[in-house]
């Protein structure tokens, strides 16, 4: 059959063909797609409890399955429902350094992001930008590779592998995975025994399908889509983790806004704390929750071959894993993203703990990095 009467393999061709540019414009401006999605449903429809200190919220997020709790918590108006009066307004991201980004700039006040820009922004702002305040998700993670191409590890070697974004967690997490094979990677620019190539999550399954890509270590639901599409997990980055558990996800909070509302963010926490109860106790429904939530973010759900897989290797979790954080920022030193940070007081967990109690659930640990 001719590429001109088969839909698929034109849009495969025109990915490989706009794939240049596309990595050369996101390497030129340093940010991930966004998407305001204004007022949640949610916020429409509350009923006029009581307001708290601020008229609004503005929270950000990634439309990714690795996002669970708030993509759920919203849906279901569980995060609203917290917060009363006070108006809960939602914007989603393509990766990290782009929501630090809207935090710094006062454009959001709370998100959920991944561990390695969180790190990069309390470094950067000599911690007086933002603290970890709760955890929210673990695993979630694989390197999908072409299995024409790479039949084991070694065969990574010379390969053009994809991550979302660079600096971002699934990057780093790269970058030290090559650093740890004795394989050598300029961190800046991704060339070196392994081609590192920094591409917006949406673009990464035709990229892939066409063959500019070899593989991708990427989150889920990406991961599942490239298998969908053919590709082999070569390697769950859970392995790589003792009890196989790691941050992939927690939440932040602007330092300012933190001591401005400290009401608000409690009822945000409370909120999430009880949406991963409400997941736990309801998986089929929070999957079929989540599920809706992208298809409104995206305009269409997940077929159920990358939902299911995709759902099954993620776990939501209050406790933020600190001592995984811990490593995680030696991993970006490791791969010459970041000099040697000092992380004091990057958490404050007191209004997680203080909700925790409340719920009757135990308290959870900073690893020593907690505000004194």
């Amino acid at each position: 059959m001719s590429a001109a009467a088969h839909p698929a393999r034109r849009r495969a061709l025109a990915a490989a063909a706009a794939l240049p540019l596309l990595i050369g414009a996101l390497g030129a401006c340093g940010y991930g797609s966004e998407k305001n999605s204004g007022k949640t449903d949610a916020a429409k429809a509350r009923t006029g409890g009581r307001k708290l200190s601020a008229d609004t919220v503005r929270i950000g997020y990634f439309p990714n399955i690795t996002h669970a709790t708030p993509l759920v918590g919203v849906q279901e108006g569980l995060l609203q429902k917290e917060l009363g009066g006070t108006e809960l307004r939602a914007t989603t991201f393509n990766a990290g350094p782009s929501e630090i980004e809207a935090l710094n700039a006062d454009s959001i006040d709370i998100g959920w992001i991944g561990p390695s820009p969180a790190v990069n922004g309390y470094v950067k702002s000599k911690g007086k930008s933002l603290r970890i305040v709760s955890g929210s998700a673990s695993g979630g993670v694989k390197l999908v590779v072409d299995p024409k191409k790479i039949t084991s590890l070694d065969d990574v070697r010379g390969k053009r592998i994809a991550t979302p974004q660079k600096g971002n967690t699934q990057d780093v997490a790269f970058l030290n995975w090559i650093a740890e094979k004795g394989w050598k990677v300029d961190p800046q620019s991704g060339k070196g025994d392994v081609s590192v190539v920094r591409t917006d999550n949406k673009v990464i399954p035709d990229a892939f399908t066409s063959g500019s890509l070899d593989g991708a270590w990427v989150p889920e639901p990406t991961a599942s889509k490239l298998v969908s599409e053919g590709g082999t997990v070569l390697l769950d980055e859970s392995t790589l983790w003792p009890d196989k558990k790691f941050v992939i996800t927690h939440v932040i909070v602007s330092q300012k806004f933190l001591d401005a509302h400290p009401d608000v963010v409690e009822a945000v926490l409370r909120g999430s704390v009880r949406t991963n109860a409400w997941i736990a106790g309801n998986p089929d429904r929070a999957k079929a929750s989540a599920n809706a939530a992208l298809k409104k973010l995206s305009g269409k759900e997940l077929p159920a071959e990358v939902l299911d897989p995709a759902w099954s290797s993620l776990t939501t979790t209050d406790d933020p894993l600190a001592t995984t954080l811990r490593a995680q920022a030696d991993h970006a030193v490791t791969a010459g993203l970041l000099e040697k940070p000092d992380l004091s007081g990057i958490y404050d967990l007191t209004l997680l703990n203080k909700v925790l109690k409340a719920e009757g659930k135990p308290a959870v640990d900073a690893a020593k990095l907690g505000r004194q």
